[in-house]
């Protein structure tokens, strides 16, 4: 064997050796931070990415079929639904739900969600929920106002998730495709 094989081997050797594998990949830490804890199996938990539901996470894109039929085993039934077709985003059909939770969908996967009040089988994913007093919405990380908003005192979370606050309280949060008439 020569010098230079023996060189490269005891390099390699040495190089595997330094590696711990206690320091996670950038993908891995990328999976690391985006996992959260999974709500109990009778709880909604909205994010800005759609929603858990137990050990299920429904991604905006999920099929409407198996949204509806998930949040109806743990919700009921939805108390409305329909299609609005004016709005700007294209038409959206929409089920509304006990607890202020109404779902959008479009070509039959979910689009978006917003809620109106706070439930105890509804929650929002972080510290500000419906209800929330306005000092606490806004001391929350990721918070600014939606400046020029025509709809009334409008905010978002980070990029994912929006909300209006009345009487300086958060009356509702949203995140995905809505229907609002700007």
């Amino acid at each position: 064997m020569s010098v230079r094989i023996a060189f490269l081997i005891s390099a390699a050797l040495l190089l595997a050796a330094c590696d711990s594998g206690a320091v996670p990949s950038p993908a891995e830490r990328q999976m690391q931070q985006s996992v959260a804890p999974s709500p109990a199996k009778n709880i909604v938990l909205l994010d800005g990415r759609g929603f858990a539901l137990g050990s299920k996470t429904h991604y905006f894109s999920a099929e409407r079929s198996l949204v509806e039929r998930e949040l109806t085993q743990t919700l009921g039934a939805a108390e409305a639904s329909g299609t609005n077709n004016e709005c700007g985003a294209g038409p959206i059909a929409y089920a509304n739900y006990t607890g202020g939770l109404t779902v959008n969908f479009q070509n039959d996967r979910l689009a978006g969600w917003n809620l109106t009040e706070g439930a105890e089988q509804v929650m929002v994913a972080g510290d500000v929920q419906v209800g929330t007093p306005r000092a606490e919405a806004e001391a929350a990380s990721g918070y600014a106002v939606f400046e020029d908003s025509t709809l009334g005192e409008e905010f978002t979370l980070g990029s994912q998730m929006g909300g209006f606050i009345e009487d300086d309280t958060v009356s509702m949060l949203y995140a995905g495709t809505q229907c609002f008439f700007r």
